[in-house]
């Protein structure tokens, strides 16, 4: 495998990549013509372009565009999309190079990429290649975060009629509906000879600094070689709305020295009764589970000012 710097020149210098867009992300179908043109323009020969807009279509175009041996993937699409590709490139001598064009976009914000798609082609012309952890949740390699409780609920309960009529809006509509009745859960988090027990109906597992478009924590990111479990509220249900308002507001204040955060290298989480658990928004099996981390497993284009640990 090559070195990152090695990479870093190839990409500079041949400009060989592939494109995959998720048409069904946010702006993705209006943005896939503009960000071809764009990399065009940039000098990059496009081995292969792919605007995917059919259920299985990423994963069967992912694999094609890694068959082509490029320097660098691009991916546009929202934290699903660039989630299956992280997955797909661990540890492979390929760069991600991200347009961020989904809602929250997690992912690109942890690393710092511009949200706008000129300067986000702006990283992947001008940029370097770095190297950032995945987690590891039952082994399956995430990018953003691990959810078990009310957010895996509603990944499995929420009909496929609702999302076709109002898309996304279709989950905050679910989950307030199933909040009326959720049961809190009972959490036994260990870590490093600690036992935390938590009751909640919420608890994520995160590799990086942000959730739902915010920061967690100012010092939470990609390439710290930690995960950070947290609750989102206690007990009742006034809890859980009162501490997603609470996160929201003061995430970019807050660090992970403090409540409720518990930042380790690998955990192992179980809970009362068998929960589902979410992976980067898809449902992936049930509670127990072991989390880790996959240290510097991807290698991706950041701006050449990012330290690189």
């Amino acid at each position: 495998m090559r070195t990152k710097q090695e990479l870093s020149d190839a990409i500079r210098q041949q400009r060989r990549a592939a494109l995959i867009v998720n048409a069904k992300s946010r702006r993705g179908r209006q943005l896939y013509t503009d960000a071809r043109e764009r990399l065009t323009g940039a000098g990059f020969t496009l081995v292969g372009t792919y605007p995917v807009d059919e259920p299985g279509e990423l994963e069967r175009s992912l694999d094609a565009a890694v068959a082509l041996a490029p320097d660098l993937l691009v991916a546009g699409g929202g934290d699903g999309t660039i989630g299956a590709a992280a997955r797909l490139l661990a540890h492979r001598d390929i760069a991600l190079g991200l347009l961020p064009l989904g809602t929250t976009n997690n992912f690109a914000r942890t690393l710092g990429i511009p949200l706008e798609l000129d300067a986000a082609v702006g990283i992947l012309t001008d940029g370097k290649v770095i190297d950032v952890d995945l987690g590891l949740a039952g082994g399956m390699p995430f990018a953003n975060h691990v959810g078990i409780g009310l957010s895996a609920e509603v990944m499995t309960r929420t009909p496929p009629p609702l999302k076709r009529a109002i898309g996304k809006l279709a989950y905050p509509v679910t989950a307030a509906a199933l909040t009326v009745s959720h049961r809190p859960l009972r959490f036994t988090v260990r870590a490093e000879g600690q036992v935390r027990e938590i009751h909640s109906h919420q608890l994520y597992v995160a590799n990086g600094g942000h959730q739902a478009g915010r920061p967690i924590a100012a010092d939470a990111n990609a390439d710290d070689r930690l995960l950070v479990a947290y609750p989102v509220g206690g007990r009742t249900r006034r809890s859980l709305m009162g501490a997603t308002v609470r996160n929201a507001a003061t995430g970019h204040r807050r660090t992970l020295r403090h409540d409720p955060f518990l930042a380790v290298g690998e955990l192992w989480v179980e809970t009362d009764r068998p929960a589902p658990v979410e992976i980067d928004g898809e449902v992936c099996g049930e509670t127990p589970m072991r989390i880790t981390i996959d240290a510097n497993a991807l290698r991706v284009m950041a701006a050449a000012s990012v330290v690189d640990r």
